[in-house]
């Protein structure tokens, strides 16, 4: 559900990098799904090539790393001061280009 009860329908595409072993990522992901958001997880713990993506792409080397339609937000801290000011469910809800 998004912010104050309401439920974010999903134009919006949804990617995040990600390690099994890394909490912020289960954090992320459960804010996202709570929202009824499909989430494409993208695996970076054995494969070098999708690391290296993930850092061109975000210019970071940390996970989780989350791209709403194409466009980087950040990782678990930025997803969460989204949520916080009320930002979040609006780029959400943007359909994807």
């Amino acid at each position: 559900m998004g912010h104050g009860g309401w439920r974010v329908s999903q134009p919006a595409k949804v990617q995040m990098y990600s390690s099994m072993m890394c909490p912020f990522c289960y954090r992320a992901k459960a804010l996202l799904e709570h929202k009824g958001i499909a989430v494409e997880i993208i695996d970076v713990d054995t494969d070098f090539a999708l690391r290296q993506q993930m850092q061109a792409r975000s210019g970071r080397h940390t996970v989780p790393q989350i791209f709403i339609n194409y466009a980087h937000v950040g990782g678990c801290d930025e997803l969460y001061a989204l949520e916080h000011g009320q930002q979040l469910d609006g780029l959400l809800a943007e359909p994807a280009t």
